[in-house]
């Protein structure tokens, strides 16, 4: 049996795909890639919530999917929108890498004016952290990212610590900011595996993680229940115990306060526990 993974072209994205790979091969599983360009990788003058959002980042690879041209697909799962095709579930999640966020800046400077981030999560949390700065749009993969910045179109840049470490760039990260400073994106740095209903999930043993699985369902679950999208400031963040869950959130209201909050709750409670801390955020907005 051969397996083709479909993956987006980019660095980072075909290192996330040999990950499965690796995993699916040690299992005695031939494996082929097959890249392909989305939309959301070739329309970069714009911002994603003017083109569409996130879902231009795996419309092509749904699309291979049920076309039968690939058997399975991986994604950085903060990148998936909240609506997935039942067709194509998610059927398994990796083990979570660091899912903080990251300051870049030039090597040898240690102050920055002029920041490029395109997402409007970290965009907010970076202006209460530092009210002083200015902060540009800024899309593209990783590596077109640093080239921006080490040509001094940036003072500084933004990035996933996951997709640096993954890319083996963890040594250009200035900084780390901790889950409190700038919660996370929901499910960063957890890769989410698709294919087509009733496909052979067993092979996934000892790839899927459950701890991530968890945390997933209640970060997603927070974000869906605030109405959260590529547009919207929105974050969440999930620390697994061996029976709890601790799910920190932000978004902000029509109004444009900034709410975040906590909740702990019984792991196997994950789903629940996203709604409740979205339901007590929204009564402070009505309080």
């Amino acid at each position: 049996m051969k397996i083709r993974v479909g993956s987006r072209e980019s660095a980072l994205a075909v290192a996330q795909a040999k990950i499965l790979m690796a995993h699916l091969e040690s299992k005695g599983i031939e494996t082929r890639l097959v890249t392909m360009k989305t939309t959301g990788d070739m329309i970069l003058d714009r911002p994603l919530d003017e083109i569409g959002g996130k879902g231009l980042f795996v419309k092509e690879l749904d699309n291979a999917l049920l076309e039968g041209a690939v058997d399975l697909t991986v994604h950085s799962y903060k990148d998936m929108p909240m609506q997935i095709d039942e067709r194509l579930p998610i059927v398994a999640v990796s083990r979570r890498e660091d899912p903080r966020d990251a300051l870049i800046l030039p090597q040898g400077k240690a102050e920055f004016r002029l920041v490029g981030c395109s997402s409007a999560r970290r965009t907010l949390q970076l202006k209460q952290l530092f009210p002083q700065i200015r902060v540009e749009p800024l899309r593209g993969n990783i590596l077109t990212r640093l080239s921006k910045l080490d040509s001094g179109e940036y003072s500084a840049i933004v990035l996933a610590a996951a997709g640096l470490r993954r890319l083996g760039l963890q040594g250009r990260i200035s900084r780390i900011f901790n889950s409190e400073e700038m919660i996370p994106a929901a499910c960063q740095g957890i890769l989410a595996v698709q294919s087509r209903q009733g496909f052979d999930v067993d092979i996934f043993e000892g790839f899927h993680c459950p701890d991530a699985g968890d945390a997933s369902i209640a970060e997603r679950s927070f974000v869906a229940a605030v109405g959260g999208d590529c547009s919207s400031p929105v974050a969440a963040y999930a620390q697994i115990g061996e029976d709890s869950i601790k799910l920190i959130g932000l978004y902000v209201d029509e109004n444009g306060t900034v709410h975040t909050g906590s909740i702990t709750d019984a792991r196997k409670n994950a789903e629940q526990a996203g709604k409740r801390l979205a339901e007590n955020l929204r009564s402070e907005e009505c309080g």
